[in-house]
């Protein structure tokens, strides 16, 4: 039997995807992912106010997301719910397409150098003082992620990913550029290994109330090249749903890979 959890996320896309005007907004995400609300705004005859009405109901809906960067929101299209519905309505042979709408959504994000390389929201039932905790905590990190993330997570402090296998190596480390307990937290990332020849990357955590439950928003932007965005698009989805099993019922999930993206 559904939940009422579940059955108002249906409602709330069944909504969203009532109207035309909205429906637009989507394809035009799909389109080129990751918009300015003034990059929105110009494809269509309306004012900012109204654009922004719609939006919200999307992302109400789920079916869109945003992420700041710098001074700038950032919207996205997030095809989950619309995955939902094809796993429940649509027969096994469309799904090839919603595997090509997310090759199109991350060929989009890389073509465009300003905005963030990769993007990965999950909800979570928990709050968002234990949802920080989880990401802070050097023994909850080694029980989830294989690796104890080691601060005190004060802006222009050290951090450093640390095996938890006994070998105390550390195959990342960094400095917290901020710290916003329990909204925000930005971190950049070095690899021992290419200490000469690179440059960080960043990865950003928003965490956020989401009526009952909470909604993780994690952006890993400055990546060195496909191959990086490959890696971390294999590891992110591992790690936080290892972390989202452990807040949701105590423990991770069953022969769940160690993956660091």
């Amino acid at each position: 039997m559904q939940s009422e959890l579940d059955k108002g996320f249906l409602n709330a896309v069944f909504k969203a995807l009532a109207d035309p005007t909205r429906r637009h907004l989507l394809d035009q995400l799909h389109e080129d992912n990751g918009q300015t609300l003034n990059e929105l705004c110009a494809r269509l005859d309306m004012t900012r106010q109204t654009v922004t009405q719609h939006l919200s109901v999307l992302e109400a809906a789920n079916l869109v997301s945003t992420v700041r960067h710098g001074r700038e929101k950032l919207h996205y299209l997030n095809p989950v719910p619309l995955h939902e519905m094809q796993e429940r309505w649509v027969d096994k042979f469309e799904r090839p397409r919603l595997r090509a709408l997310s090759a199109v959504k991350r060929r989009a994000e890389e073509a465009m150098t300003d905005k963030p390389s990769y993007v990965y929201i999950t909800y979570i039932e928990s709050t968002p003082e234990k949802v920080w905790e989880a990401l802070t905590d050097a023994e909850l990190t080694g029980q989830y992620w294989g690796h104890r993330n080691e601060s005190d997570w004060q802006p222009g402090s050290s951090w450093k990913h640390v095996r938890t296998d006994g070998s105390g190596v550390t195959d990342v480390y960094g400095d917290v550029v901020e710290a916003v307990p329990p909204k925000r937290l930005v971190t950049r990332w070095f690899d021992p290994n290419k200490e000469d020849t690179q440059q960080p990357s960043r990865v950003t955590f928003d965490i956020e109330q989401y009526e009952a439950i909470v909604r993780l928003t994690v952006t890993h932007e400055d990546l060195a090249d496909e191959q990086a965005h490959r890696d971390i698009s294999r590891g992110w989805p591992s790690v936080l749903a290892n972390l989202k099993s452990l807040l949701e019922t105590g423990h991770v999930l069953p022969n769940a890979p160690w993956a660091m993206p």
